[in-house]
C-alpha cells in the first residue's frame, strides 16, 4: 500500500459478477484477484460435499442442511440461494469486517444473490453483469473447457435466456467479446467506484482542515 492511500483510508466495496455460465466471468474475477492486493473473494457456505482440491474456508464454508437453516433463522447471511439441488449463502460477518478494513469483497453470485444484495448492503454494492458475444459462443466456450457432460451443458444453456433476462437490474453491462477488452472496462469501473464520495473516510476531515486553513 502506497503512503498516499495509508494516509487516505477508504470504505472497502461488494463488487458482484455476475453472467450466464461460459461467459468468462470466473476468468474475469482470477485477473483482477491477481492483479489486486487488496481485493478479495468472498467465501460462501453450502451445503454440497467438498469436490477433489476444494479447501474448508477458503473455496466455501461446508456445512449440513441443518446448520445452513441455522444460519438463515439467525440472520448469519447476507443471500442465500438454492442452486442446483444444494444452498448457498454469504456468511455476513467476514465480509463485513473486510469492508471496515477498507478491503474490496468480489462475488461469484447468480442475480437472486445480487437481488438480496441489494436490500442488505445497497451503498457498499457495485453490481456488474458479462455477456457473452452472443449464444453460440457462449456454447462453444462451454465444450472447450470440457467441465461438464453434454446434459449439462444443455441445462446451462437452458438457463442461461433466463439469468440474461436480468441484464437491467445491474449497474454496469460488459460484453465479453475479447478478454483484453473486458478486464481493461473492469478496472475503469472499479477505478471510478474507488473515487465515490461516501467510500472516500479521509474526505471529510480533510475538508474540515481545508475550510479552516490547516
Amino acid at each position: 500500500m502506497s503512503n498516499k492511500s495509508a494516509k487516505r483510508p477508504r470504505r472497502g466495496m461488494m463488487i458482484v459478477l455476475s453472467s450466464p455460465s461460459g461467459a468468462g466471468k470466473s476468468t474475469l474475477t482470477r485477473m483482477l484477484l491477481k492483479e489486486n492486493d487488496n481485493m478479495m473473494m468472498s467465501v460462501s457456505a453450502t451445503t454440497r460435499h467438498a469436490r477433489n482440491g476444494e479447501t474448508e474456508g477458503i473455496d466455501y464454508y461446508f456445512v449440513s442442511k441443518d446448520e445452513f437453516v441455522d444460519m438463515i433463522e439467525k440472520q448469519e447471511f447476507l443471500e442465500h440461494a438454492k442452486v442446483f439441488d444444494h444452498y448457498y449463502g454469504t456468511p455476513r460477518r467476514p465480509v463485513e469486517n473486510a469492508l471496515n478494513d477498507g478491503k474490496d469483497v468480489i462475488f461469484d453470485i447468480d442475480w437472486q444473490g445480487a437481488q438480496q444484495l441489494t436490500q442488505a448492503a445497497g451503498d457498499d454494492l457495485v453490481k456488474i453483469f458479462i455477456l457473452p458475444p452472443n449464444m453460440r459462443e457462449l456454447e462453444s466456450r462451454l465444450k472447450t473447457r470440457a467441465q461438464d457432460s453434454e446434459a449439462v451443458i444443455a441445462k446451462r444453456m437452458a438457463k442461461s435466456e433466463s439469468e440474461i433476462s436480468h441484464w437491467a437490474e445491474y449497474d454496469y453491462v460488459l460484453v465479453n467479446d475479447k478478454l483484453e477488452d473486458a478486464i481493461e472496462e473492469l478496472r475503469t469501473i472499479l477505478a471510478a467506484e474507488h473515487n465515490r464520495r461516501r467510500r472516500q473516510l479521509w474526505l471529510g476531515p480533510f475538508v474540515k482542515q481545508l475550510i479552516e486553513g490547516r
